[in-house]
């Protein structure tokens, strides 16, 4: 159990760090950071910026900066080695199992030790005791892309980084740094070495950074909110049900929310990142949802793990088994506790009955019918991620089939109607409707010039709006600082 006074340190180091949705972020720290990039000869402009990312990086807890770093050393000299040992094939495999052992060696301490001191205490009766150390921020996204580096490196994939300054900037780049998406080095190599800035790339980055702020200030904030009032009610069926469905939209609209303010803000420094969201929640199986639910972390796992293990290529029973060993992995990635692990090795059970046993019945039914199907699979495993423990995601469960209440509860009806216009938004910003919608309303008038004007009315709107809702908050940190 950990002290009043720990908690309270970490809670004041959590306060600490800088935020995208957060008004010194908004109107300090970017607005400093872009003139003096944009001012800036091209030759520093990597220096700058890496500068900028390990200050935002340090912005609470300068400590972890030296942690970084060491991760950028040894992935940048052990890539070095490994593409100088290449036609020693011995040993470029014996620095590419080093290089990856010392990254998960890295994580597994900050990361798992304490969950696995106390598995050991728990099965063996042992006592040991350990601190309780603060995460650092985004360990597991720059972990995943040094691992990605010195593998790529080490397959032939891409070439070893001859610049320290590039390849640190790969690694500590500050818009996908807390995070992600997780950024493959092939995928952004020729961009460290040269890209281009202009006025509408700027636009279209600060454009895609507010629709960003709006989805985590207005909607994903507000859902936390209510679920948290929800979670603290007693749980009839249909409170439980909306509770599932309030923290599906607050995690959704959280998390794309964040990967949009990302790729904006690379964009407006003239770095081109792929999309990690792709309206997952409109998903037709369970197996799709994941193709486009967090696409960088399907596609690192997919490249990294799964084809490694032999992917698909396989008899049956082996391919179950890969396909188990990668959700129950994915699990663990989220989060050092059972219910995680389980969240994992549930879709685990669900790719392998959709590929086995269901899947081709479910492709046969009416496309209704497949999302609901999707989104009951999806709300299930919700609850195992959103609760404190595998007992409390039980009790939750039991409650949405009716063991906890009854049926009918005036005050979830409350709940609804208190707050349907946010259900409403975000309906309809789940779905590719939205986008059109706001892309049709910019395009109505005939003139270039117009519909400038409305553009920069509706998204000054939309920046005015979650500023209003920033200042009115208190703090509100992303769900995935704690990955």
């Amino acid at each position: 159990h950990l002290s009043t006074e720990l908690l309270l340190t970490r809670a004041c180091r959590r306060e600490r760090r800088m935020l995208f949705s957060s008004l010194t972020f908004i109107f300090l720290f970017l607005p400093v950071v872009l003139a003096v990039y944009y001012l800036a000869p091209l030759k520093i402009r990597n220096l700058l910026l890496l500068l900028a990312s390990l200050i935002f990086y340090a912005w609470g807890e300068p400590v972890y900066v030296v942690l970084m770093i060491l991760s950028i050393l040894l992935n940048y000299c052990c890539g070095r080695e490994i593409a100088a040992n290449a036609e020693d094939e011995r040993k470029a495999h014996r620095g590419m199992i080093f290089t990856v052992v010392v990254n998960l060696a890295l994580l597994f301490f900050f990361k798992y030790y304490g969950f696995f001191l106390e598995l050991v205490n728990s099965v063996t009766s042992a006592e040991l005791t350990y601190r309780e150390l603060a995460l650092p921020v985004g360990i597991s996204f720059y972990t995943f892309q040094g691992i990605s580096y010195v593998v790529d490196v080490y397959r032939g994939k891409a070439k070893a980084q001859r610049s320290l300054l590039n390849f640190a900037l790969y690694i500590a780049l500050f818009p996908q740094l807390i995070a992600g998406p997780i950024v493959r080095y092939e995928d952004i190599e020729p961009q460290l070495a040269q890209r281009k800035v202009s006025a509408r790339k700027l636009g279209q980055g600060a454009m895609l950074f507010l629709i960003g702020l709006a989805k985590k200030a207005v909607l994903a904030d507000t859902f936390k909110t209510v679920f948290e009032e929800i979670s603290a009610s007693n749980l009839s069926v249909p409170m439980a049900w909306i509770g599932c469905i309030t923290y599906a939209f607050e995690i959704y609209y959280d998390f794309s929310g964040y990967s949009d303010m990302a790729i904006g803000l690379s964009r407006m420094f003239g770095f081109e990142l792929k999309k990690n969201f792709d309206h997952p929640y409109v998903s037709r199986s369970v197996t799709e949802f994941w193709r486009r639910w967090h696409i960088s972390l399907s596609t690192w796992f997919r490249e990294y793990v799964y084809i490694p293990l032999g992917g698909n290529h396989c008899s049956g029973g082996r391919h179950i088994l890969n396909l188990l060993i990668v959700w129950t992995l994915t699990g663990m990635w989220h989060g050092a506790a059972w219910n995680f692990i389980v969240w994992g090795f549930y879709y685990g059970v669900l790719m392998v009955m959709e590929k086995y046993v269901w899947g081709s019945e479910v492709d046969r039914l009416p496309s209704p019918l497949r999302r609901i199907y999707t989104a009951v699979c999806v709300l299930v495993g919700w609850v195992f991620f959103f609760s404190p423990s595998l007992g409390a995601a039980f009790r939750y469960l039991g409650a949405m089939v009716g063991t906890g209440g009854g049926l009918l509860d005036a005050g979830a009806g409350y709940v609804f109607f208190s707050h349907w216009l946010y259900y409403l938004l975000a309906v309809v910003g789940m779905s590719a409707f939205g986008g059109r919608l706001l892309r049709r309303i910019i395009s109505l008038p005939e003139s270039e010039t117009a519909r400038t004007v409305v553009a920069g009315i509706l998204f000054f709107g939309m920046m005015a709006i979650s500023v209003a809702f920033l200042v009115t908050e208190t703090y509100q940190p992303f769900l995935y600082f704690r990955f």
